[in-house]
Parts: C-alpha cells; structure tokens; sequence
C-alpha cells in the first residue's frame, strides 16, 4: 500500500457540492480514455468480471485506493499512470452517474 492512498481522505458533503462540470467532464475524459475498454463506456461492461461502476459505493478513500493499487489481480494499478488530480476528476465523474 502506498503512502499516497493511505493519505487521500474521504469526500465530505462540502467536497461532494464543490463538485464542479468541468471536473466532471476531465473525469469523463479520463474514464474513456484508460477505463472504458475494460469497465464499458456507460461503466458498466457485461458479461466481464469489472464491476458496474455506477452502484460504486460512495466511499472517495476506497475508490482512490483500488485506482491507485489495483484489485484482485484483475485490475491493474493506475497510480503510476494517473495523478493524484486525474483520480479526484473520475472520482467526481463517478459520482456524477451513481445510481445505487
């Protein structure tokens, strides 16, 4: 585990308001980009062990954790592709389109 993804703190309501289109948007860039291929462009790929990302729990410090160090082996780990600045833009792109 690293320093980084011990580090980034979970979301509160004032961050979740602070939530801005243009981040959004850089998110949604970023998603297509590096994730689309592997969890569907409307994050959600059937028929794959990648999860629907839109019932992704509303937990910031998990999200940043499983982008950063990978999960299960399935998923690679993105913290040496992506900053810290692009995770927060597909955290607020996520959070965009939940549907839990």
């Amino acid at each position: 585990m690293t320093a980084n993804a011990q580090t980034v703190p979970a979301a509160t309501p004032e961050q979740h308001a602070s939530i801005d289109q243009t981040q959004i948007d850089q998110g949604k860039g970023i998603f297509a980009h590096n994730c689309s291929h592997c969890h569907g462009p409307n994050m959600v790929n059937s028929g794959t062990v990648a999860p629907d990302l839109r019932r992704f729990p509303d937990d910031r410090e998990r999200f940043f954790s499983t982008v950063k160090q990978g999960k299960n082996g399935r998923m690679p780990p993105w913290g040496d592709v992506l900053s810290d600045d692009q995770i927060a833009d597909l955290w607020a792109y996520m959070s965009s389109r939940r549907n839990p």
